[in-house]
């Protein structure tokens, strides 16, 4: 993706499996993936949870360069991966010399502020099911899903949507229960089938609408 010379300076390989960095840990390095695919894990309830596989490209780790937190998830080599590792002290010289990297940047924290606004607008509402379907719309719209589509199909969990919706299991399962039993939805593992997303954005909407007035 970017020349020999950059690898040489920056670059980094890692084995299929091995620990880029781990969750709780210090971070001061960001990654610029050039082959290979990294996985994205949490521990969720005692357990590993795939949050996300990134492949050349992706940027990951990049919060460490706005944040001085732990890693909040960690990262591991699915098979052999060839990065550029980037941190502090030489993030003002790779924003001036690779515009490249300067502008995925850009587009990769744009992005995280947008999804943390979005998050925080859902907190807002005080009706869980509509605080639910703010979620919903909110997956969707993340994964792309074009205006035009009615029925989609979101890979998400039930730890995910209590995250997303700030809910207490018991109320979020109600709910769940009660779209299942209407045919609104269907939940099958790690997967969410939406019938009609339209009618769930309707709601956010409407009362988005009545908040304003």
């Amino acid at each position: 993706m970017f020349g020999d010379n950059m690898f040489d300076r920056f670059g980094k390989i890692y084995k299929p499996g091995e620990i880029i960095f781990c969750e709780y840990e210090p971070g001061d390095d960001f990654y610029l993936i050039q082959s290979g695919h990294v996985r994205i894990t949490k521990v969720v309830a005692d357990k590993e949870k795939t949050l996300d596989v990134f492949q050349a490209g992706d940027l990951f780790g990049e919060m460490a360069i706005l944040e001085q937190q732990p890693r909040s998830a960690t990262a591991i080599a699915q098979d052999e991966v060839k990065v550029l590792v980037f941190n502090r002290q030489n993030f003002e010289m790779i924003l001036k010399s690779n515009p490249e990297i300067a502008l995925k940047l850009l587009k990769t924290f744009s992005r995280r502020i947008y999804d943390a606004k979005k998050q925080l607008e859902i907190l807002t509402f005080t009706e869980p099911e509509v605080r639910l379907a703010a979620v919903f719309v909110f997956l969707a719209e993340r994964q792309g899903i074009k205006d035009n589509t009615t029925k989609v199909e979101l890979s998400v969990s039930k730890e995910d949507l209590l995250s997303l919706s700030g809910l207490e299991e018991r109320e979020m399962s109600k709910i769940l229960e009660s779209l299942i039993h209407q045919n609104r939805i269907e939940m099958q593992n790690d997967k969410l089938i939406i019938f009609n997303i339209k009618e769930f954005d309707r709601l956010v909407a409407t009362r988005k609408h009545k908040r304003s007035i």
